[in-house]
């Protein structure tokens, strides 16, 4: 007898998905590329250097949530003869190299800094002030459209956003600081604290965009869990041979061989069909299930 494979899949709410991040990463985009316009102009005006710092790093935002915009449109295809599974691993790409970007941006701006605190320059702390408060209000309004993106796409351009959120309120409290202190090395400090943070989580999500991409098993999915689940069903002697591996950080994949005592063809199909349905409650997207009879030889392809 051969084996049998049933699959299963959820396109639909799938290409729904990223055609609405498509939509959001594109506000994202635009309103980072205007933003950083006029933050560079802020920033030789005002000769803060970390507003400067700021403007690099919005620079590198913008040119990435471009090109995550692009690709959430290249991850909404179907799948086609060169691509069987579609093309959402493109979508986490914009996710990988917004942080690969980052990490490169943040080192630069430490190594352009520190000298700045040793011969540190007083700036126009009330210009600084208008441009966090204009900052606060840019960067709010398009990390707000994209929080809740299910993506490794979104939830990078919306971690950039929220880190740029969190720097303006520093460097707003920071010229607040400067304005009635005097202390103008909080400038280049700040400017060093804001690429330390940056640096720290694009570090993370740099690792986890190299994990999918390595099909590291996906986050949050419990596959002892699983198996377990899939081993108390009826007429299961034995489940073998799983994989786990995620497309884009949110669609999750898995095949299994499972053996059973059954041995006519209806109990067969009614075994695939209570295994995809548990696997569906369990947050798999595509199922792939292959049945085998009790003593009927399991012939894997090992690397």
């Amino acid at each position: 007898m051969g084996h049998h494979h049933e699959h299963d899949h959820a396109g639909h709410d799938h290409d729904h998905g990223h055609a609405h991040g498509a939509r959001n990463l594109r506000l994202a985009f635009v309103l980072n590329l205007v933003f950083t316009a006029v933050e560079f102009a802020g920033g030789v005006w005002t000769g803060s250097v970390a507003v400067l710092s700021d403007a690099f790093h919005d620079l590198g935002d913008a040119l990435v949530l471009g090109a995550a915009w692009y690709l959430s449109r290249v991850a909404a295809r179907g799948r086609d003869a060169s691509y069987s599974y579609g093309y959402a691993r493109f979508g986490m790409l914009g996710g990988w190299l917004t942080a690969l970007v980052l990490v490169a941006g943040s080192l630069t701006m430490i190594a352009l800094t520190v000298p700045r605190l040793l011969d540190p320059v007083m700036p126009r702390t009330q210009g600084m002030m208008l441009l966090a408060l204009f900052g606060l209000l840019m960067n709010g309004l398009a990390a707000w459209r994209l929080h809740g993106g299910a993506s490794l796409n979104e939830r990078g351009a919306y971690l950039h956003l929220l880190e740029d959120v969190l720097g303006w309120a520093a460097v707003l409290v920071g010229a607040v600081i400067i304005h009635f202190t005097g202390w103008s090395v909080i400038d280049p400090l700040l400017a060093i604290a804001i690429a330390l943070f940056v640096l720290y989580n694009a570090v993370g999500t740099l690792r986890r965009g190299t994990r999918i991409l390595m099909q590291h098993l996906p986050d949050g999915f419990d596959e002892a869990r699983v198996l377990e689940a899939l081993r108390a069903l009826p007429q299961v002697l034995d489940v073998h041979d799983p994989h786990a591996w995620s497309l884009d950080g949110r669609y999750i994949v898995f095949t299994v061989h499972l053996r059973t005592a059954a041995t006519d063809m209806a109990a067969h199909r009614a075994l695939r069909e209570r295994a995809r349905t548990l696997l569906t409650r369990m947050g798999v997207h595509h199922a792939t299930i292959e049945v085998e009879q009790e003593g009927e030889p399991c012939t894997l392809i090992h690397h």
